[in-house]
């Protein structure tokens, strides 16, 4: 039998290995000549990786018949959140002093920093109602009704991520390749014709 328990201690270690490189390279000071704006990419990308993990979950367990990866998918999701709360940390704090009327000055100027703030508060109620108890208390189906905030997460992420590139734009559609293909086979998945039933003959 599978330790999920010991799975999952690995998972956690192995997700804040980035950050504890980046916390390293910082230290040292080898964040390159602007340290706020390679922070800000890299945990940006994290927050991607992780809700493209996270949504990955689902259509590998139909199609690895594991019914065991569900049980990581909500720390991945929590991951996703922990680095977006990072990410947006980091830009609120370093890049605009911790100003609220500048920052509220920028969503206006650069449209994409209100696309990467839209996709993280979208995550907040999925956060907060990620443990058992917001579950039983929400109720299975409007549970899920919920979480399925993180398709529209995950599409504004990629959307913020693609208008920050200037030029290549190669990472960027990467994320959006992986995004279509996992949200294409969601849709395949509930929209594909149901095979016919055949009666057995009296």
């Amino acid at each position: 039998m599978t330790d999920v328990r010991f799975n999952k201690i690995l998972l956690w270690l192995n997700a804040l290995i980035p950050l504890a490189l980046l916390g390293y390279d910082a230290f040292r000071g080898q964040l390159g000549a602007n340290p706020v704006e390679f922070f800000l990419r890299t945990t940006g990308v994290l927050t991607l990786v992780f809700l493209s993990i996270t949504l990955s979950i689902t259509p590998l367990r139909k199609i690895l018949s594991n019914n065991q990866l569900i049980k990581y998918r909500r720390v991945l999701g929590l991951f996703a959140f922990f680095y977006g709360s990072v990410h947006l940390t980091t830009y609120f704090v370093f890049d605009r002093g911790g100003s609220l009327s500048g920052t509220v000055s920028d969503l206006i100027q650069r449209p994409f920093i209100a696309f990467g703030m839209l996709a993280f508060f979208l995550m907040v109620p999925l956060a907060i109602t990620s443990t058992n108890a917001m579950v039983k208390r929400l109720g299975g189906k409007r549970w899920q009704r919920l979480h399925r905030l993180i398709y529209l997460t995950a599409i504004f992420g990629v959307i913020h991520f693609w208008m920050i590139v200037k030029s290549d734009i190669t990472y960027p559609a990467m994320f959006a390749l992986v995004l279509a293909v996992l949200l294409g086979y969601r849709l395949y998945s509930r929209y594909k014709p149901k095979p016919a039933v055949r009666r057995s003959a009296a």
